[in-house]
């Protein structure tokens, strides 16, 4: 196959988790909640969406490898939390990384840095942890 394809196929993929990205953060949230996270917050802060297939593989990674024992990290919803979701945005934007772009899972390592997906954020805890 032409590897023009491909690059397209993968632009479209792309775009559609984006969008489906911006869908979640912009609707369908119970405005009533309140933030699992402070504004101010400092430190590594993993953000998740409740029903995220991949959410759920990066959260049985943690607990096959008792992460949360190994590395002092935050858990905020943001799928049905407005103010978590804001919350993301504002840490994607001090990454440089537009709300078109951010998705879950979603790590901010305290730093200035960002993760994004299901093999970026568990290689982050890995490193984190100090497993090889």
């Amino acid at each position: 196959m032409d590897k023009g394809i491909f690059i397209t196929i993968g632009i479209v993929v792309a775009a559609i988790v984006a969008l489906i990205g911006v869908i979640y953060l912009t609707g369908g949230f119970d405005s009533n909640s309140t933030p699992t996270t402070d504004p101010n917050t400092k430190g590594i802060i993993l953000f998740y969406g409740r029903e995220c297939p991949h959410c759920k593989d990066v959260d049985d990674f943690i607990t096959a490898n008792n992460i949360a024992s190994k590395v002092n990290f935050i858990q905020s919803e943001v799928w049905h939390n407005r103010s978590n979701a804001q919350l993301l945005a504002q840490k994607a934007q001090i990454c440089g990384i537009t709300l078109g772009s951010v998705g879950v899972p979603f790590l901010y390592d305290g730093n200035g840095k960002c993760y994004i997906g299901e093999v970026d954020v568990p290689n982050f805890f890995k490193n984190a942890a100090g497993i090889k």
